[in-house]
Order: structure tokens, then sequence, then C-alpha cells
């Protein structure tokens, strides 16, 4: 029984951090023991492959299903780039063909507006099933939303392209002053996904938010995303879309239970 219920959690996890973890990871102890294989070595190269080759497939079955995966091989003539390999790897990057085409038309506008300009995906959805979380995120279930990193500078204002704060583009916070609008202060609920996590903000480089481009990048999104892509909502906290004179009704607060949205943007289609 006990071994039972490790293979349960194993699965449950699998499946909940990758969608198809689970079901690989049950192949692959099937096929380990048809090979008779008993070492953990072995097994472990035995689920990795499996994982691999049902990767490679959800990316041809997905878009029948109609989500298409963003890619994660990007060349230096690529301005629309996926932060980290690790979401491909994990199968994070599946959007509708709408969210796809609007992530691309974002990355062309602002490479026109500031030549040189790379911009960055983060999260998206899982390929398959609307209604799986794809956690910590509360609403990324049904491939009409994708996360973008903000653009940021060093100290002396010089724009640093294709650089986050993070190595994975979240939890680097832009925190507000004291005199700046908090809707969550003092507000300790027990259920909830608003991290401040300032255990890890001193780790994070001194980079600034690159205002200039990102409130580009909002107001296009409340513009001709709107009009063109039927863009629903921006998430962003009060005290930044102050700071970025951002006064459109598209752009929203998330609530105090959902993510802090100072690390990056959320982006909804209708």
């Amino acid at each position: 029984m006990l071994r039972f219920g490790f293979l349960f959690a194993i699965v449950v996890f699998l499946t909940l951090l990758t969608q198809i973890g689970g079901i690989a990871y049950l192949v692959g102890i099937v096929v380990a023991r048809l090979w008779a294989v008993r070492r953990f070595v072995p097994k472990l190269a035995i689920f990795l492959l499996v994982y691999t080759s049902l990767t490679i497939v959800t990316s041809i079955v997905a878009p029948i299903f109609g989500r298409v995966p963003l890619s994660c091989l990007a060349d230096a003539a690529d301005k629309l780039v996926v932060r980290s390999p690790i979401y491909c790897a994990l199968n994070r990057n599946y959007v509708t063909p709408a969210v796809r085409d609007l992530a691309y038309a974002l990355a062309d506008n602002m490479d026109r507006q500031f030549p040189g300009t790379t911009t960055i995906a983060l999260d998206a959805n899982f390929p398959f099933l609307t209604g799986f979380p794809l956690l910590p995120h509360l609403s990324h279930t049904d491939g009409r939303k994708l996360d973008f990193a903000y653009y940021y500078e060093d100290s002396s204002g010089s724009f640093l392209d294709g650089v986050t704060r993070s190595p994975i583009g979240y939890f680097a916070f832009e925190q507000p002053a004291n005199s700046d609008e908090q809707p969550c202060k003092g507000r300790h609920d027990w259920l909830t996904g608003r991290w401040d996590l300032d255990f890890l903000q001193p780790l994070f480089p001194a980079y600034r938010l690159q205002k200039q481009r990102t409130a580009a990048a909002v107001n296009w999104l409340t513009t001709e995303g709107v009009s063109r892509f039927g863009v629903e909502k921006v998430f962003l906290e009060p005290h930044l879309k102050k700071a970025l004179g951002i006064t459109d009704d598209h752009v929203r607060f998330q609530g105090c239970r959902a993510a802090r949205h100072d690390d990056h943007l959320h982006v909804q289609l209708r």
C-alpha cells in the first residue's frame, strides 16, 4: 500500500508539473519491467526518453485541439523569445493561435518602435484540456493567457535587451513606495498565491524597469491588441499602472489572492 501511495504521488506530481509527465512515468515503468531493467539510472533514462518522445508528439497533436506551442528555439533575429527552455520542457508554452499571433505582433511592434528590442514570453498554458491548472497560476487553463516579462535597463539607463532580473522572469518584484496605492497591504489571507518572497529579493540584480518600453507594450496591448486580437485584460499592480501613466480600463488589478503582477504582464484574450 505504501509503495502504491508513493507511485500515485509521483504520477500526480508529474502530471501537475507537466500535464503529460504522469503518463510518461507509467509508460516508463511498463517498459522497464518488459526489459527487466531494475537499476535507477537506466530507469531514469527510459523515463526521460519516453517523456521526450511524448513531448514531441504533443507538439504535433496539440494544434488539433486548438493550441500551438511557442518555440524555445530562437535565434538572434527573433524578436519574440521564450525566457527559458524549461518552459518548453515542462509544456508550459502552449497558447491558442490568436494568442500566438498577438505575441508576435507585439514583438514586431516593439522592435519597430525601439529597434533592437526583444520581447520575452513567460508562462502560457498546457497543451490539452480546458480547466487543467497551470500551477501556481489561477487562470492559465484555456490557452487564452500569456505572461510577458518587463523590459529592463541598468543603473546608468542603458537598455538591457533580452534580460530579466529573475532567471525565470518571475518573483523579482518592483516594490511600491509607502505612499503608493497598495490594496493588499495589511491583509493576511491564509489561502493566497500572493507571495512577497522577501528572502529572494536581495538575490536579484538591481536592474530598473525600462518604463518607456514597458508602457509602450501596455499601450499597444490596450489599443491594437484590443481591436485586432481581442485583448480582454492586462493585469498590473496599481502602483505600476500609475507609474507608467496607464489609464485604460483593460489594465486591471488581479485581486489580493492571485499572484503579484509587479514582476510581469499577464495578458488574456476573450
